[in-house]
């Protein structure tokens, strides 16, 4: 995803949240929903994109709060005394002395404003104090100096969680799941976010760009493609589709009758191999409301 897509993105995020809230006149609104649309229109922006959107006003904020100005180069003394900082600020977290250890990560922050890490650890001190509108601002802080940073994603999305902005912590659940796919907390935290905009008749965005990334769903794919019984059910189907010629009336409804036959192989390989998998997607393409019969 380029940079471009990353501002276009953290644009249209911006625009939306101001949707939710009621400062906006009837006209005004009328006016964001269309500029929301162009500019998803123009830089062809998807659900992968979203996932990927920084929150500007939290940014803004942050940025205010810090002086406004660029952070310097950190010499290797500074350095030092930063990460000493941030191991002190651990062992309190520890202790659960969180207002203490906040005290340490922000020193750390000011001696060395570019390390990702310090903001992180903010956030979670932040988190544990209820300071969860800070939380979010140190997160985004964090994914702004490294984007694809896992720990920040899923911190950022328990923070707007609190918020009860359910939608944007279900895109921070989804962005952290799909950088480390084996991390079973963030999967399950993805799952309640849907739950939880299942529950208010909402759902999430499909995100296909991460289904197709996923490793799990590569490997599961890989493995049935290598299975002989699949190989020869697709060649199978491929060869009864081409001999119908795509024709109707019966060689048209055995061409149907074949396909249905062909996916539900698929889908009782799929189950098999990864009944978890299975449930995600379903979770992520099942339409809101009760949840239909399996």
């Amino acid at each position: 995803m380029s940079d471009v897509k990353i501002v276009a993105a953290s644009i249209v995020s911006f625009l939306k949240q101001q949707l939710e809230g009621s400062e906006l006149s009837a006209d005004s609104r009328e006016s964001v929903e269309v500029a929301v649309q162009c500019i998803e229109t123009s830089f062809e922006l998807g659900a992968a994109d979203s996932a990927r959107a920084v929150d500007l006003l939290a940014l803004v904020r942050n940025t205010n709060s810090a002086g406004g100005t660029a952070p310097g180069p950190v010499s290797a003394a500074t350095s030092a005394v930063a990460e000493q900082l941030k191991n002190e600020g651990n062992e309190l977290m520890k202790a659960e002395k969180h207002r203490e250890a906040l005290e340490r990560y922000t020193r750390a922050v000011e001696l060395d404003p570019r390390n990702a890490v310090y903001f992180c650890n903010r956030a979670a001190a932040h988190f544990k104090l209820g300071e969860h509108e800070a939380a979010v601002a140190d997160c985004t802080a964090a994914l702004a100096l490294q984007p694809d940073y896992s720990k920040a994603h899923g911190r950022l999305g328990l923070a707007l969680t609190a918020l009860e902005r359910h939608r944007e912590a279900r895109q921070a659940y989804a962005r952290a799941a799909q950088l480390e796919p084996d991390n079973e907390s963030y999967r399950q935290n993805l799952r309640l976010a849907d739950d939880r905009l299942a529950a208010r008749g909402e759902r999430g965005p499909v995100d296909l760009g991460g289904l197709l990334q996923n490793p799990a769903l590569l490997n599961m794919a890989t493995e049935m493609l290598a299975d002989p019984n699949m190989q020869n059910l697709i060649s199978g189907l491929m060869s009864g589709t081409q001999a119908q010629g795509g024709g109707t009336g019966a060689a048209g409804a055995g061409g149907m009758s074949a396909l249905l036959e062909a996916g539900q192989a698929l889908a009782q390989h799929m189950q098999a191999a990864n009944p978890e998998l299975v449930e995600q997607l379903r979770r992520q393409v099942r339409p809101p409301g009760p949840t239909p019969p399996q």
